[in-house]
């Protein structure tokens, strides 16, 4: 048995007859036993990355195994072997928690005296015991993301693919739905996380492939990324927009790397924090534009990404993503 659950060698996805390239020779390798992230903006490619490995697509070339299996001439024992839960909880509003993971157990061909045993113990997991008959419809967002990864898992799939897990769910329902996702790779399950949430990453993944436009454009662990900036992040806070786009303008020959502007808060990562900060305030000073705050800090993903693309990962990418595969599945 290979150490890798997932293989991937010069994946190229292509829709609308060639002209538009979703991947372009995407390649990697995921570790067993652990989280592996998938990190980019909208229309990066992620999400048909994980189509292919989960058998929705096929690839237009390069080739693709899961659990050993290739999922182009194995489709069948690859679906055995995952669960897979996309950005949209997919369960029927109009079942029950338990009816909806009593009806995945029987659309799996499991064995009737474990879907019962099995759901009761996903729905006690993940803190739902108490809504187990209420309509899910009645459910807030958090709880039908639970419910919806329970699914994913009524078949004890070693490998677990996540597109986007945690989109649109309130702070706190993010937290929950990570220390799930903690407590599943230590009991031994693969994950593969999609994400364009940088603290998302940090927090899960230990090894990280960075997708921006079809292209890997990084890879590590997020430590290594941040490393690999070999610098300090200057933030400086202006009292109104017009100062901050002013202030900008003024400091941004004190570095090569690329510049956020949000709001009042401009950002810019430098060589040499100390020096570059006292330049930039000498510069700010000789044309009268004063500031409201100062830090200097270590580089975080987003900066990270920010130097690689020039963009933030909450930008939005050019949609590439066939609409005719946007459905449900689960592993049969």
């Amino acid at each position: 048995m290979s150490e890798f659950a997932v293989e991937a060698t010069n994946v190229v996805r292509t829709f609308n007859a060639g002209s538009v390239q979703a991947l372009k020779g995407v390649s990697l390798r995921v570790p067993r036993g652990e989280v592996f992230g998938l990190l980019g903006p909208n229309g990066s490619g992620k999400t048909t990355m994980v189509r292919i490995l989960s058998t929705i697509l096929a690839p237009t070339s390069g080739t693709a195994t899961v659990d050993g299996y290739d999922v182009v001439t194995q489709p069948n024992e690859v679906r055995r072997r995952i669960g897979l839960a996309g950005q949209y909880a997919t369960v029927d509003e109009n079942l029950t928690g338990l009816e909806n993971l009593r009806m995945i157990g029987s659309l799996n061909h499991l064995e009737k005296s474990f879907v019962l045993r099995r759901a009761k113990q996903l729905l006690d997991e993940f803190g739902l015991n108490d809504a187990a008959n209420r309509n899910v419809k009645t459910y807030s967002g958090g709880m039908r993301r639970r419910l919806d990864l329970g699914a994913a898992l009524m078949a004890r799939p070693p490998i677990l693919f996540l597109d986007e897990p945690t989109t649109g769910l309130d702070p706190q329902s993010r937290q929950d739905l990570w220390s799930i996702i903690e407590g599943l790779v230590e009991g031994g399950t693969t994950v593969l996380l999609t994400t364009q949430y940088l603290e998302e990453a940090d927090r899960l993944c230990k090894q990280l492939v960075v997708l921006d436009k079809g292209t890997i454009i990084a890879e590590g662990t997020s430590q290594e990324l941040k490393t690999s900036l070999g610098a300090t992040v200057l933030s400086l806070t202006f009292h109104s927009t017009q100062d901050a786009t002013r202030g900008l303008e003024i400091i941004r020959v004190i570095s090569a790397k690329p510049a956020n502007i949000e709001g009042t808060v401009v950002e810019l990562t430098v060589d040499g924090g100390p020096s570059s900060a006292a330049e930039a305030l000498r510069r700010l000073d000789a044309a009268n534009v004063a500031l409201a705050g100062l830090t200097l800090r270590e580089p975080s993903l987003d900066d990270v990404f920010l130097s690689l693309t020039g963009h933030k990962t909450e930008e939005e990418g050019p949609a590439t993503d066939d609409a005719s595969t946007k459905r449900p599945v689960r592993n049969p």
